[in-house]
């Protein structure tokens, strides 16, 4: 048994917050005795976490709440690849110049994207990502405009008609967008109808698309096609993507960045 007797309550309720990640059962008198200290105490403990929308009290224990299990995955989903994806938004932003519109997809390499645009001076930068738009709403330099829409169920981004109908208002320099899968044909696949639209209109509103992909994702293949790497300017992926993989690629025309770290 683990010695828990010194752990703090913050250092406390992060325990809990893992074991619920993990799907282990919360019981109240279970965690008493890891944590050595009275029920009274994890109670307090879950009453804190419930009134920060973490957990869900039941009888005798707790459950995590939807809010919980998406920033889980979320901060997952970001950290996988993270090396290649700072990478690659390394090598995008050598492509934006001050005084440029841009559209940031939704995506966590554009994300990344994001954070590396904070400081820099005159853009305007329209984006259907909740997420983007929290990394720049502080920015001095940057004019960030959120796209109205539907916010899709445990994603912080927003689709639908609204959103597709907002988007043919604007005309921008450069569009940046990613992909749940790219074909060696260069065929781009998203798992959702909602999201396949949303980039459609992305690409059609944009003088130059960049698709943003780690390497991971070239070769798969995703439920929905919508659209090819022929309508963007380029493929910014990382450097450890196949040689054969880039070679069947610029068959077909298509240009293949390979950004180094």
């Amino acid at each position: 048994m683990e010695t828990t007797q010194s752990l703090k309550a913050d250092e406390r309720r992060e325990r809990i917050r893992e074991a619920l990640l993990c799907g282990k059962p919360i019981v109240i008198g279970e965690l008493a005795r890891r944590f050595a200290v009275s029920e009274m105490t994890v109670r307090r403990d879950l009453q804190r976490l419930e009134d920060s929308g973490e957990v869900r009290r039941t009888h005798g224990g707790a459950v995590p709440t939807e809010r919980m299990l998406f920033e889980f995955d979320f901060a997952a989903r970001r950290s996988q690849y993270r090396a290649a994806k700072r990478t690659i938004a390394a090598e995008a932003v050598t492509r934006i110049e001050p005084g440029q519109r841009l559209i940031l997809d939704n995506g966590t390499t554009t994300l990344e994207l994001a954070m590396l645009l904070k400081d820099f001076p005159e853009l305007t930068v329209v984006t259907p990502s909740l997420a983007v738009a929290a990394v720049l709403q502080f920015s001095e330099g940057i004019d960030t405009i959120l796209l109205g829409g539907l916010l899709r169920r445990g994603h912080a981004e927003l689709t639908g008609i609204v959103t597709e109908k907002i988007l043919s208002m604007f005309s921008v320099d450069i569009a940046f967008q990613g992909a749940d899968g790219i074909g060696l044909d260069g065929r781009l696949y998203t798992g959702d109808p909602r999201v396949a639209e949303v980039d459609r209109r992305i690409r059609s509103c944009a003088a130059r698309t960049y698709v943003l992909a780690d390497s991971s994702k070239v070769g798969q293949t995703a439920l929905l096609v919508h659209g090819s790497l022929a309508e963007a300017e380029a493929l910014i992926t990382d450097a450890a993507v196949r040689d054969e993989d880039c070679a069947a690629l610029e068959k077909t025309g298509v240009a293949v960045i390979r950004a180094e770290g």
